[in-house]
């Protein structure tokens, strides 16, 4: 495989773990990668540096102090990856100032909250079902859109108390945000478009506050009150992350066990657990590819790369759970029987994902919840035929077609 740095990164990601390959042929656990806009970057591959670096003060989120093309202007809100620097929430802050936004949204996912959820998960799987149920035999339906999508999307904007009819916009800046191929015109565009549907969500919370999380951010007081910008970029970060990642986890699960019968069997015969299914699954097929931005607070040598001060760091999620030297020459296989599944797909640390007690317990319902409702599932195309997402960032097929009754297609 020929050896080529700086890699540019293909903003459609048509093959993100062809590209994680070719970006491990530099040899170290950091590539050096060039970003949309001809922005020189670089993402991390390796498990256990990313561990280092996802821990490290020597690397920071917070583009204000620390990314001088940001600073300077250089770089400016028509960048296609804009959304991810202009948002202000513990994404995108350091240090302590990062924990202080962090707490006010944690406690509102304590393990306790979660568990306490597990019937209003049930009751909204059922229902989900309830409509695929009523899919005509033999009719191909796209069970990404029309399941795997529709379940988190429900659950956070439920939890978040966003009205059923302002969820498509709200959630369009989700959406676009992660589409490395927006064009200058579409990346404004799509900061003013989720600026604007947060700050309706937030002043209507303000006057009619209800029972759910976004009044409770509203109503923050003291220490932990959030500005009106940190407030949209809290809300943003929550209703984004909360439905497009379990949205590819439960996709890239259920097409798991469709291509994998006899791994599907030993779940439904106890032999392996849906635990196992949604670890391994999580290792493999990390939701996330490659997460913008982290950039370094000085000149840092890793692995006998020098990362210049103030050059932008990607988390390359999709290539460190296949990382050889940490599951060695079967890393790029799915086998829910390996005894070590270790993945770094909700974060490390500080910054682990406060939502994945919750990514974890709506996988853990929905997926033996579908499988016991259609038992005869299959692919409606063969997995070769299966689109990309179209984006480096994220890490997902476009759509799932499936045939509930499993009558009507053999795929081979």
């Amino acid at each position: 495989m020929e050896k080529r740095c700086p890699y540019r990164l293909d903003v459609t990601g048509q093959d993100v773990h062809g590209e994680a390959q070719e970006l491990r042929q530099q040899g170290s656990g950091i590539a050096m990668v060039t970003l949309p806009g001809d922005v020189r970057g670089w993402v991390v591959v390796g498990h256990d540096l990313a561990k280092e670096l996802l821990t490290s003060p020597k690397v920071s989120k917070n583009p204000r102090m620390h990314w001088p093309q940001w600073i300077n202007g250089e770089i400016g809100a028509d960048w296609p990856l804009a959304s991810w620097p202009t948002m202000e929430n513990m994404t995108t802050a350091y240090g302590q100032e990062a924990q202080r936004l962090r707490r006010p949204v944690v406690k509102a996912f304590t393990p306790k909250r979660v568990r306490s959820m597990q019937p209003y998960i049930e009751r909204t799987v059922a229902r989900l079902l309830d409509r695929l149920a009523e899919t005509p035999p033999g009719e191909v339906v796209d069970l990404k859109r029309n399941f795997s999508y529709q379940l988190p999307a429900t659950i956070i904007c439920d939890l978040f108390g966003v009205p059923e009819a302002d969820r498509a916009t709200v959630l369009r800046g989700g959406e676009k945000t992660p589409d490395s191929s927006l064009t200058p015109e579409e990346a404004e565009a799509n900061i003013r478009d989720w600026t604007e549907q947060f700050s309706k969500l937030i002043q209507a919370k303000r006057e009619h506050p209800g029972d759910d999380l976004t009044s409770e951010l509203v109503n923050t007081t003291g220490e932990e009150r959030l500005t009106d910008s940190e407030l949209i970029g809290t809300l943003f970060v929550a209703l984004g992350a909360g439905s497009e990642t379990v949205m590819n986890l439960v996709t890239h699960a259920v097409h798991k066990l469709l291509t994998h019968p006899q791994q599907r069997a030993a779940v439904e015969e106890g032999r392996a657990t849906w635990d196992d299914v949604i670890e391994e699954t999580l290792r493999l097929e990390s939701p996330l590819n490659m997460l913008p931005l982290r950039f370094a607070v000085e000149d840092l040598e890793l692995d006998g790369v020098t990362v210049p001060k103030g050059d932008p760091i990607l988390m390359g999620y999709g290539a460190i759970g296949r990382d050889p030297s940490i599951h060695g020459d079967s890393a790029e296989d799915w086998d829910i029987s390996r005894p070590e599944k270790e993945h770094l797909s909700f974060g490390f640390g500080t910054h682990y994902c406060f939502g994945a007690p919750l990514a974890r317990l709506e996988a853990q319902i929905a997926l033996p919840a579908l499988f016991a409702r259609f038992p005869g599932i299959e692919l409606a195309v063969k997995t070769e035929e299966l689109e990309s997402q179209g984006t480096f960032i994220m890490n997902g097929h476009k759509t799932l077609p499936v045939i509930l009754d499993g009558a009507a297609v053999t795929v081979a």
